[in-house]
C-alpha cells in the first residue's frame, strides 16, 4: 500500500494531466505508431546493418514510397 503510495505522490503531476485535458487526447496514435516500428524493426532482423534497418522504418512509419529495386545490377 506504501509502494502505491508513493508511485501516485511522485506521479502526481502527471496524473492530473489527463484530468487538464478532460479526456480530449489519446494515447491510440501513440501506441500504433510504436506498434508499426516494432513491427518494421522485427521483420529488419536480418539486415546486416543498421543503416539498412533504418531505411526500413522511414518507408514504414513516414509512408514514403518504396523504389523500384532494392538493387542495382549491372
Amino acid at each position: 500500500m506504501k509502494k502505491v503510495a508513493r508511485m501516485l505522490r511522485n506521479h502526481h503531476p502527471l496524473l492530473l494531466n489527463w484530468f487538464r485535458a478532460k479526456g480530449q487526447f489519446s494515447s491510440g496514435i501513440v501506441e500504433g505508431f510504436n506498434n508499426k516500428a516494432k513491427l518494421t524493426t522485427r521483420r529488419a532482423y536480418g539486415f546486416k546493418t543498421y543503416h539498412a534497418a533504418e531505411i526500413a522504418l522511414y518507408h514504414a512509419l513516414g509512408a514514403l514510397p518504396v523504389p523500384e529495386t532494392a538493387h542495382e545490377f549491372f
